[in-house]
């Protein structure tokens, strides 16, 4: 019997099957993918955020549906299959972990972590030709979420002591930067500087987060389903009182969400 990863894999090759097989998977190509693959990755997060472990189960299926589709693509393509790409991890893992396949000795998490970003960066180094200089922030991709690519950007940053002394250092930081978008916000304001100043605010408060060792992805997301929440809460207080959002005046709406929020 075939195990149900070799199933999964004849499953996607019927399906991109052109003779019988699924019309829309069959004109799927790696970039109509993508945005799906990367969808499936945020509901991941999503189940892991609100502790729905049958829910994360099916999640963390589509999201390896994606690396098969994706595999399946690129053997059809002859450039490599599955196998290639478990083989490709499994190999960086045990090389990634001389402290558990090798003699290297970690006494810790955090030590860890400065072992793994050494590893990776004498990777880079490797890549880019052993002797060439590659700058600390070289590999942070561009596709990431800004969000996430602010953070990576600032962690490399610190591993070359480019970094502020602790979290009050980057609360001045903060007050100075929206002392400088208050400044921009003029009658005649010109959006490419307001654009400009919002952008330094938003990238301090990531550097604020980390400084409090707090993802600042996980404390968006947290925030999001707090405002929809209570959000959603003011919407049933004003049905219930035959009325509406549209039908009331700003203060009567801030009455109800202050309800809304003393009724956690």
């Amino acid at each position: 019997m075939p195990t149900e990863i070799e199933r999964l894999i004849e499953i996607m090759m019927r399906l991109r099957d052109p003779e019988g097989g699924c019309p829309w998977d069959v004109e799927q190509d790696f970039a109509s993918i993508a945005p799906h693959t990367i969808e499936e990755a945020y509901e991941v997060a999503d189940a892991i955020e609100r502790q729905d472990m049958e829910d994360l189960r099916d999640e963390l299926g589509d999201l390896l549906l994606q690396v098969v589709f994706h595999a399946q693509m690129a053997r059809e393509d002859g450039l490599f299959q599955f196998d290639d790409v478990a083989a490709a991890i499994c190999d960086k893992l045990v090389r990634r972990h001389p402290h558990v396949f090798g003699d290297l000795n970690i006494d810790d998490a955090e030590t860890q972590t400065v072992a793994w970003e050494d590893l990776k960066a004498n990777e880079r180094k490797a890549e880019a030709g052993g002797e060439q200089a590659t700058s600390a922030l070289a590999g942070v991709t561009v596709a990431l979420p800004a969000l996430t690519r602010a953070l990576k950007l600032q962690k490399r940053a610190a591993r070359v002591g480019f970094d502020w002394d602790g979290p009050a250092d980057v609360m001045d930081k903060l007050h100075e930067e929206i002392g400088e978008l208050q400044a921009e916000m003029t009658p005649d304001a010109d959006p490419a500087r307001l654009t400009d100043e919002l952008g330094d605010l938003l990238f301090t408060c990531v550097n604020l987060a980390r400084a409090l060792k707090i993802d600042p992805e996980t404390a968006l997301r947290h925030a999001n389903t707090k405002f929809e929440t209570r959000f959603r809460r003011m919407e049933a207080m004003l049905a219930a009182e035959g009325a509406t959002l549209e039908g009331t005046t700003l203060a009567e709406k801030e009455t109800r969400w202050q309800r809304a929020k003393a009724g956690e």
